[in-house]
């Protein structure tokens, strides 16, 4: 079943893959642009039934990784996808409405790295203090601590 699920994908995006890789056996990793995430998401959520895990972020010197993991629960596969957002531009389409679970993990990484979830309807504070200054992202490098006090 984890050979059709890989082919599933690799058949309905096609050259939308920048790179595509297997880690292990039921560990892949797909990245993307950040403008199709949403269709990678849809397509493993709806069409292929699978679970959203989490999405995590990176902060490199340019810009911000994030991955959504998806898990297979009955083949004990993950497929993580892969894009990265930049800090000019830090802002990504929102997950929330195709899927309830990417509320509360996309506000967090608004609030610890700044990136904007469009069409997220709630991205209020979630982790730091009420008086946390609103454009330090502690998860930056970039960020001192020092220079977040109020």
């Amino acid at each position: 079943m984890t050979k059709e699920i890989i082919r599933s994908i690799k058949d309905k995006f096609g050259n939308r893959i920048k790179k595509f890789y297997n880690k292990s056996a039921k560990r892949i990793y797909i990245d993307i642009e950040k403008k199709d995430i949403t269709d990678f998401a849809r397509f493993v959520f709806k069409d292929l039934g699978a679970r959203f895990s989490t999405a995590t972020a990176t902060d490199h010197p340019k810009d911000i990784e994030i991955m959504y993991h998806f898990g297979f629960d009955g083949q004990g596969l993950i497929v993580t996808f892969r894009t990265y957002v930049s800090k000019n531009k830090c802002e990504i389409e929102s997950l929330l409405p195709l899927m309830s679970g990417a509320e509360w993990i996309e506000r967090e990484i608004h609030e610890l790295f700044g990136v904007e979830f469009k069409n997220h309807p709630n991205i209020k504070p979630l982790l730091l203090p009420d008086d946390w200054p609103k454009d330090k992202y502690p998860l930056r490098k970039d960020c001192r601590i020092n220079e977040t006090k109020t």
